[in-house]
């Protein structure tokens, strides 16, 4: 997954911690943007110890990628209707087209600058990056995993065969649950990758899910990420 090495050591005790710690006090400020474009600037760092599980995890097709057009007036419509959800950290992960159904972690930058990995020990665990938007809220929310570990497929294995039109759903630690419809999918070599096009602010709800991809190497490991665009569509 995007984020260099897994730095950070928590579980479904901490979350829990984590809920009754944001339950009890002011929610938090947004962080400055400074902060996710350290991560920017510095070059995010893919997780380097996949494992050799003998096939590869599917690639975004040519039909999902991103549409530059895909922000007209006609998809500007659509979404027109549903408000910003105030901050609230981000607590778990459902994406139905691939059964995928998680809890989240906080992750934040390691001591180089990168996007933390969530532990790799779970296969079944995201991270979500907690310096940034709270999914929901207005502006780019970013949360990454694995797509492998030295057991096999993880989390994000199949993320690469989202389509465009399907939904990822995010609940929060208030009790709701933002709705976000992937419009692109997208693969980058990591020495490409385009922090502004993926992390930029669009002026509205959106989020970005991100995990390795492209093709691997033992000694190098993914050579890419693969990154799902998504845009706020309904809460509940």
């Amino acid at each position: 997954m995007h984020g260099g090495r897994a730095g950070c050591d928590e579980g479904s005790g901490n979350m829990e911690h984590h809920r009754q710690e944001w339950r009890g006090a002011h929610p938090r400020r947004r962080a400055p943007w400074g902060a996710l474009a350290l991560a920017m600037l510095t070059g995010l760092a893919l997780l380097r110890n996949g494992s050799d599980i003998g096939f590869g995890p599917p690639q975004p097709a040519a039909a999902a990628a991103r549409d530059n057009g895909s922000d007209g007036p006609t998809a500007q419509k659509r979404i027109s209707g549903v408000a910003p959800l105030p901050y609230a950290p981000a607590a778990r992960i459902r994406i139905p087209a691939l059964k995928v159904d998680a809890p989240t972690v906080d992750v934040g930058l390691d001591r180089e600058g990168w996007i933390e990995a969530p532990p790799p020990q779970d296969a079944n665990l995201a991270g979500w990056y907690q310096n940034g938007i709270a999914p929901g809220q207005s502006g780019t929310a970013v949360v990454v995993g694995h797509v492998d570990n030295s057991t096999g497929p993880a989390v994000f294995f199949g993320l690469g065969s989202v389509k465009k039109g399907q939904h990822v759903e995010v609940a929060r630690f208030d009790g709701r649950t933002a709705v976000f419809e992937v419009y692109g999918v997208e693969v980058y070599a990591k020495e490409d990758f385009p922090g502004a096009r993926v992390y930029g602010d669009t002026g509205r709800p959106e989020l970005r899910v991100i995990t390795c991809g492209g093709g691997y190497d033992r000694d190098s490991g993914y050579a890419g990420n693969v990154v799902v665009f998504a845009r706020l569509v309904a809460t509940r």
